[in-house]
């Protein structure tokens, strides 16, 4: 394990004005997004599109410090022929690859699912190094739900916790960092408080099996959801509420040591994603970086201006451009929603 690598390219990871396009949508996901800007899901068209955002010089230059690939984009040429990753790193970005198998069904645990992957995984790791990869994520899905018992449950939330630290740990050892990824899912009715104390058992134990699995805290990135209400509560906490509890439940839960925090958007809408960031950021100096590691929140807009049309390119980079110049100025506190204009 080179520890001066891991700490330094998470460093990177997490730099000022910068934070980590998500862009390792499964086939099933990608074509979900291109069922509703009415594209054909094709692997010429969803290189094409990538191609478009990895292109994006401002962007990618100025707030874009990693990209999370998916396998197929990882191992994909642009239209001259020169790699996907190599666009990204041209750009003075960084690679990063999926590398779970998504979840299934956690047995004995009715409504809860763990995520797969470890098996072979230190294999693949080294494949995806050869292919620019520097650093890698793993996502844990934790739903809340009521009922007898109330989900989540203690099973759920250790079993995830253990395959997250034994995915950190591996990466490690194959000497990428590992972008650690327990999400605590927004989609529910229950409020901010019920997030809040969820939040907090996934994160503390989490850390714990970190610890047992002898994990470098400075060579990974934390990819927690916010403290935020669910979608279906119809009583939903103002922003404000949001970046207090989420800053308040990290400070609790999230070591120092720890190189930084991306945040996922979760499903929340654009500009609300980024207006968060900024708040928390804003309550600052904070005890690490906090930055972006948004999706959908970054990729909203671009794919419906593209629309799957090469006349339509270079609007689709304006507005890629755009969205990644908010969430940078958001890294910083700086974010105002009278920047919000069309890009």
């Amino acid at each position: 394990m080179n520890k001066e690598q891991l700490m330094s390219v998470a460093k990177a990871m997490v730099a000022p004005g910068k934070g980590i396009l998500a862009a390792d949508e499964s086939s099933g996901t990608i074509k979900k997004r291109f069922d509703a800007i009415g594209v054909e899901s094709t692997e010429s068209n969803r290189r094409d599109y990538r191609e478009m955002l990895f292109r994006t010089t401002t962007a990618m230059t100025k707030n874009i410090s990693g990209v999370i690939l998916y396998d197929e984009t990882i191992r994909q040429n642009a239209k001259d022929g020169t790699p996907l990753a190599k666009l990204i790193t041209d750009a003075g970005s960084i690679p990063g690859i999926k590398v779970d198998k998504g979840v299934v069904p956690l047995h004995g645990c009715p409504g809860e699912v763990i995520t797969e992957g470890l098996d072979g995984l230190g294999a693949r790791l080294d494949e995806y190094y050869k292919l620019g990869a520097l650093f890698a994520k793993w996502r844990a899905v934790i739903d809340i739900a009521a009922g007898t018992p109330p989900i989540p449950s203690h099973t759920c939330l250790h079993t995830n916790a253990h395959a997250l630290a034994r995915y950190a740990a591996i990466c490690q050892e194959h000497n990428i960092v590992p972008i650690v990824e327990p999400e605590v899912l927004m989609d529910g009715a229950h409020d901010i408080d019920t997030c809040a104390r969820v939040t907090e058992w996934v994160l503390k134990t989490t850390f714990q099996e970190l610890f047992y699995q002898r994990v470098m805290l400075e060579g990974i990135v934390l990819k927690p959801n916010m403290v935020i209400s669910g979608k279906k509560n119809a009583n939903r906490a103002s922003p404000e509420q949001v970046a207090s509890e989420t800053v308040r439940i990290l400070k609790e839960c999230v070591p120092p040591a720890v190189a930084g925090i991306a945040f996922l958007s979760g499903g929340q809408a654009d500009t609300e994603a980024t207006q968060h960031l900024s708040l928390m950021n804003a309550m600052g100096p904070l005890p690490w970086p906090v930055t972006f590691s948004y999706g959908r929140a970054l990729q909203h807009e671009p794919q419906k201006v593209w629309a799957g049309k090469p006349e339509n390119v270079a609007a689709g980079q304006r507005a890629f451009a755009h969205r990644a110049h908010m969430n940078g100025l958001a890294e910083r506190g700086q974010w105002k929603a009278d920047l919000e204009k069309a890009a």
